[in-house]
């Protein structure tokens, strides 16, 4: 890697450029299939405006912010601990069926 892309040898920010990636190719997806698709003539409005690679742009824009930053989000939440790493806190609360609950109070 070159030196511009020092940062990605950090595995925290490699994990988030890889998300951000994905994020912006699925708004860039969706922004393509809702051109196909024309909801609403939405396709045949931006095309004939004076500048549609205005309204494109800031239509991709924001969808990439949106699912960049959930995908950036998703991934940032979903990494767990290790195996073999002990609890903190209090066991989670389980919620019993009240059948299960008169069965405990008859033994």
């Amino acid at each position: 890697m070159s030196r511009k892309f020092g940062f990605l040898r950090v595995p925290l920010f490699r994990l988030l450029f890889i998300n951000l990636a994905v994020g912006i190719a699925l708004a860039a997806l969706l922004v393509g299939g809702l051109l196909a698709l024309n909801p609403g003539g939405l396709r045949h409005l931006i095309f004939a405006d004076a500048s549609p690679g205005t309204a494109l742009g800031l239509l991709l824009f924001g969808f990439a912010v949106t699912f960049g930053s959930a995908a950036m989000g998703t991934a940032i939440m979903a990494m767990g601990r290790a195996d073999g790493e002990k609890r903190r806190g209090p066991p989670a609360p389980v919620v019993r069926p009240e059948h299960a609950m008169a069965r405990a109070r008859r033994r």
